[in-house]
C-alpha cells in the first residue's frame, strides 16, 4: 500500500486532498493540528508517532524528525542496497509528502513577541520537504494547496510522470528558499538594521512578458506579497516589461497626492505631463498641455475612475496604456474601438501608493541595495524660508507638485509648476543648469507661459545661474533641499530678484 504524509499550516483543501489518496489507495499518516482535522472530517489517518515509533516532544518542537520518517522518504528505490537495508531497519516508504510550513509571515505582522515568532520557525516541515524533494524520482512533493488538484487527477490517471515530480520538486526547494530568506530578513532587520551579510530578494512569478526591454531578450513580473495578482488587472491588452517599469513611475507619481484628481503622463520612464484639478478630465487636458508630443504613445495614469467622458478624450490621440483606480463599463467600451491601446486597473477608487520599504538596483556582477526613498509631507511644510518674500498659498500648493514630482524624476531635474499642472521639465541631465533651461526651451516651444510658476529640483543648485536663469523665465517660488557651499550666493540671488526660496534639507536623487 503506498503510504502519503500529510503536516500542513495552511489546511485550505487538505480533507478533500487527503479523500481524494484514500480513494487511491493511500495509507494516510499525519501531524498534530492537521491529523486532527483529517479524522474529524472522517479520514482515517494514522498518528506520526506510530510510524516513528517516539512521541512529540519538547511541546511539539520534535514530531518528525526520525529515521522511519526521512528513511521512509530518502531511501531510492532503483537501488537493492537501499531497498534491503529499508527492510533490516524497518523503515517503510512514504511515497507523497504534502507539507506546507508554519505561518511566520503571517506572525511577524501580528506580534513583535520574539518567543512566539521563534516558536513559528518551521524545522521539520523544512526537512521533510528538502527529504521529498532531492527524491523526486520516487517520491512526490506536493506543498501548494492549488496543486491538489492536479496530483490527484495525474496520480487517478496514472500520469505520476519524472515531468511532474520535477516540477514540484522545483516548486518545493523555491517553497523553502523563500521561507528560509524571509526569516533570514526577518532577523536582519531586526537585529542588524536590515543590512546583513546576505541580502535575499525573494518575489513569485504573475507572468512572462512577451519579452524584456528588447525583443531579444526574456522578461517576466515578479510580485512581493501578491500585490500584483490580488490587485492589477488587465482590462484591455497585455502589459510588456516596459509597459510595467512605466506604469510603476506613473503610478507613484499620480497617487502622491491623496485622494486629489491628479494624472500623470510618462514616457521612457519620465514624466512629460502631470496637473491636478477638480475633474479628472480637466487634470488630464491641463496634463498634455506640457509636452503633448511627448505624451503620444506614452503611459498614462489616473487617479481615479475614467468614465465614458474622459475615455473620449484620452481616445483623442494615441496612447499605449492608460492606467486607472478603474474604469466605467462605458469607457472601455470606448476604448475598445482602439486596437492598440492597453488599459489596466487596480480595482479601486484610486491608485494605490506603494508601500515599498526597500529598493535595490542591479549593477555589474551585484545590486546596490537601501532604503526606499520617499517624500514627507512635513519636508515640505517645514522647509524653510530663506528669502524675504514668502510663497502665497497658491504658491506653495505648486511647491509641493513640484518636489514630489522632482523626486520621483530622473537626475538631474528641474521642474516647473504653475497653478496645478506642470508646465515645463527637465530631466536626465548631466548638468543642473541645463535641466532647467532645457525645460524653459521646451516650455516656450509648446507655447506654455512659465510666468509666476514654481519650481523644484530634486538636489541643490550649485551656483547661483539656476536661479538668475528662473527669475529670467518669471519664476516666483522655488524649493530645494539646500546644503550647497555656495547657498548664501544662491539665497542672495533669490532675493535679488524677489523669488521665493524654501530649503527642505533633503535630498532625492533618482539615478
Amino acid at each position: 500500500m503506498a503510504r502519503a504524509l500529510l503536516s500542513v499550516s495552511d489546511k485550505s483543501g487538505i480533507v478533500e486532498f487527503a479523500k481524494g489518496l484514500e480513494s487511491l489507495g493511500y495509507e494516510i499518516v499525519s501531524t498534530g493540528g492537521t491529523l486532527r482535522v483529517l479524522k474529524e472530517s472522517g479520514v482515517s489517518a494514522v498518528d506520526i508517532s506510530g510510524v516513528t515509533k517516539f512521541p512529540e516532544c519538547f511541546e511539539g518542537r520534535v514530531k518528525t524528525l526520525n529515521p522511519f520518517v526521512h528513511g521512509g522518504i530518502l531511501h531510492r528505490r532503483d537501488k537493492e542496497s537501499h531497498l534491503k537495508q529499508a527492510s533490516e531497519l524497518g523503515v517503510e516508504a512514504i511515497d507523497l509528502v504534502c507539507v506546507n510550513l508554519y505561518p511566520f509571515k503571517e506572525t511577524i505582522e501580528k506580534t513583535d513577541d520574539f518567543e512566539e515568532i521563534i516558536e513559528n520557525i518551521d524545522i521539520g516541515g523544512p526537512a521533510m520537504v528538502r527529504s521529498a524533494a532531492k527524491n523526486f524520482n520516487d517520491v512526490v512533493i506536493v506543498t501548494d494547496p492549488n496543486d491538489y488538484e492536479t496530483v490527484l487527477k495525474a496520480l487517478r490517471e496514472e500520469k505520476n510522470t519524472l515531468d511532474l515530480r520535477r516540477s514540484l520538486m522545483i516548486k518545493a526547494f523555491e517553497h523553502t528558499a523563500a521561507y528560509d530568506s524571509m526569516i533570514a530578513n526577518y532577523m536582519n532587520r531586526r537585529f542588524n538594521e536590515g543590512f546583513g551579510q546576505k541580502q535575499f530578494i525573494v518575489g513569485s512569478k504573475v507572468f512572462d512578458t512577451r519579452y524584456g526591454e528588447n525583443p531579444h531578450q526574456k522578461g517576466a513580473l515578479y510580485e512581493f506579497d501578491d500585490f500584483y495578482s490580488e490587485n492589477f488587472k488587465a482590462i484591455k491588452g497585455e502589459a510588456s516589461f516596459n509597459n510595467l517599469t512605466d506604469i510603476s513611475g506613473a503610478v507613484k507619481i499620480a497617487s502622491a497626492f491623496g485622494d486629489e484628481n491628479a494624472v500623470c503622463i510618462v514616457k521612457h520612464g519620465n514624466p512629460c505631463g502631470f496637473a491636478i484639478r477638480g475633474t479628472l478630465l480637466d487634470a488630464y487636458t491641463e496634463a498634455l498641455k506640457c509636452d503633448p508630443v511627448s505624451a503620444f504613445g506614452g503611459v498614462v495614469a489616473i487617479n481615479g475612475r475614467v468614465d465614458g467622458e474622459l475615455a473620449k478624450k484620452l481616445n483623442e490621440i494615441f496612447l499605449e496604456v492608460v492606467v486607472a483606480g478603474s474604469f466605467s463599463p462605458e469607457a472601455v467600451e470606448i476604448f475598445s474601438a482602439k486596437k492598440r491601446i492597453k488599459l489596466f486597473e487596480y480595482g479601486s477608487e484610486r491608485l494605490p501608493r506603494f508601500k515599498d520599504k526597500y529598493d535595490f538596483k542591479h549593477i555589474g556582477e551585484g545590486f546596490v541595495y537601501q532604503d526606499a526613498d520617499m517624500v514627507k509631507d512635513e519636508e515640505i511644510v517645514n522647509a524653510q524660508l530663506k528669502t524675504k518674500r514668502s510663497a502665497n498659498e497658491r504658491e506653495m500648493k505648486d511647491l509641493e507638485i513640484a518636489y514630489k514630482v522632482a523626486a520621483l524624476t530622473k537626475s538631474n531635474c528641474v521642474v516647473y509648476v504653475k497653478n496645478g499642472a506642470m508646465v515645463a521639465v527637465g530631466m536626465g541631465m548631466t548638468s543642473r543648469v541645463d535641466a532647467a533651461r532645457c525645460a524653459l526651451k521646451k516650455a516656450e516651444e509648446v507655447g506654455l507661459d512659465v510666468t509666476g510658476a514654481a519650481m523644484a529640483s530634486e538636489a541643490f543648485f550649485p551656483f547661483r545661474d539656476s536661479i538668475d536663469a528662473a527669475a529670467a523665465a518669471g519664476i516666483k517660488s522655488i524649493i530645494e533641499p539646500g546644503g550647497s557651499i555656495r547657498d548664501d550666493e544662491v539665497i542672495e540671488a533669490a532675493n535679488e530678484h524677489g523669488i521665493a526660496l524654501y530649503f527642505t534639507g533633503v535630498r532625492h536623487f533618482l539615478h
